[in-house]
């Protein structure tokens, strides 16, 4: 990490800020509305709504993970914690398992506190919160604790995308990176195959106030990620994420300097294969397609097939 970087966090530890930004958000378990769902259970007494989360966070692992995108994983890795459970009920998750079935542990906020020091402590160039939109409130007290024993790593927001404005109003100076999904233009696909409403608007929403807030990806000189926005997009068989509306949105409306990672791995999994055209996987003319779609846009911070074997060869 370069040596003139600070996280975020640290002005906000500094002056108290982040200890009140803990306490507000563990108000809003009460009658929770962290995300746009607001089932408005009371889950301070571990009642449960969508999400199937009470009090505690549930957390499936944590490691150094070298599979994802390049300016994250260097040459430490990303220090991911996956929590267990979801805000998206996608038929086709790739970690059903987890995201669905909620495989994991209850945890306290000190033992994710610990396990972001450890990962500190293995030479991670961030921390990488892999669905973390259901429990803002479990990871800012984690991350206050932590940051109080001397955590000092940039902090990543990798979530599904459909998340709250007013919640993303709490994160604001805390998190250095965000990496939103970006999965569907069509609000009807999204309700039939994520089972959630107003995904698009959500979304777009969403990825606009991230952006506001952290800016571009900027890199250290060693390529590693510091601060800004990475968006991820998942092509679909047939189009069915709706690849054109949503560089064009990224192109017109954020920033043609966004990092965009055009993902070429989906796989039928979960409930797919009852759902066609879900049940195969993408061409290589639909992933060359979106790539094509991405550059006309504007687009040119691609991560796909080509600009990955760069790194590799690297």
């Amino acid at each position: 990490m370069s040596t003139q970087f600070e996280p975020a966090y640290v002005a906000l530890l500094e002056s108290g800020e982040l200890k009140r930004r803990v306490e507000t958000a563990y108000r809003r378990l009460a009658a929770c509305d962290l995300c746009p769902r607001e089932c408005g259970v009371n889950r301070l007494q571990d009642e449960k709504g969508v999400c199937h989360t009470g009090k505690r966070a549930v957390v499936s692992s944590f490691n150094p993970h070298f599979g994802e995108e390049a300016p994250l994983v260097g040459r430490g890795g990303s220090g991911t914690i996956f929590f267990s459970w979801c805000n998206l009920k996608c038929q086709f998750c790739q970690n059903y398992e987890i995201s669905q079935l909620g495989q994991g542990r209850e945890v306290e906020s000190e033992d994710l506190a610990a396990m972001m020091l450890h990962l500190q402590d293995m030479g991670c160039h961030n921390i990488n919160f892999v669905s973390p939109t259901h429990v803002v409130p479990q990871i800012l007290a984690g991350v206050l604790l932590a940051a109080q024993a001397g955590l000092r790593l940039p902090l990543v927001y990798n979530t599904g995308g459909y998340d709250s404005l007013n919640t993303l109003v709490l994160l604001d100076g805390v998190f250095d990176i965000y990496m939103p999904d970006m999965k569907y233009a069509d609000p009807e696909i999204a309700l039939k195959y994520s089972k959630i409403k107003n995904y698009p608007t959500i979304n777009q929403a969403a990825v606009k106030e991230m952006h506001r807030q952290v800016g571009d990806l900027v890199m250290d000189e060693r390529g590693v990620a510091l601060r800004g926005l990475l968006v991820r997009h998942l092509v679909l068989p047939e189009g069915l994420a709706g690849t054109a509306e949503i560089v064009r949105f990224l192109a017109t409306e954020v920033s043609t300097n966004t990092y965009l990672n055009i993902m070429d791995q989906y796989r039928p999994c979960y409930k797919a294969n009852e759902m066609p055209p879900l049940n195969r996987r993408i061409t290589h003319q639909e992933y060359e397609e979106a790539v094509r779609l991405a550059h006309e846009a504007g687009l040119h911070r691609l991560d796909d097939r080509r600009t990955r074997l760069m790194w590799i060869l690297v």
